[in-house]
């Protein structure tokens, strides 16, 4: 017994194999700004939540005897006159007495410092 001959197989389309992923212009002109715009966004939000707004990495003093492991100052009350005026923001040129260099990081990093003023009572 000899069993029937089966109808030959048509013939199967051969599978497109792609090389890769392909994206068109119209597709960068929109995911490239999308992008972007995510990784600066990622960026700055990471910054302020680390609480890193200005300096390097957190200091305050980034010039004033910085090879002293810490700066000090001191007057006699008899010295100063009648009017004194310090540096807080450590950006002055005449450290410790304040040249107004504050203004200029205040408007810089949007803090509030300003200068320690000591002057003698009127009598």
């Amino acid at each position: 017994m000899s069993s029937p001959p089966f109808p030959p197989l048509p013939t199967l389309p051969k599978p497109v194999v792609s090389s890769g992923f392909r994206i068109s212009k119209e597709q960068l002109t929109t995911v490239i700004p999308v992008a972007v715009a995510a990784v600066v966004g990622t960026y700055l939000v990471s910054r302020y939540f680390s609480g890193v707004r200005s300096g390097s990495k957190g200091q305050i003093n980034l010039t004033v005897n910085k090879v002293s492991p810490k700066v000090v100052h001191s007057f006699d009350i008899e010295d100063i006159g009648t009017k004194a005026v310090y540096c807080r923001c450590w950006r002055s040129k005449k450290f410790p007495y304040c040249d107004g260099s504050h203004a200029k990081h205040n408007e810089e990093t949007g803090d509030n410092v300003g200068p320690l003023i000591i002057k003698k009572k009127d009598a």
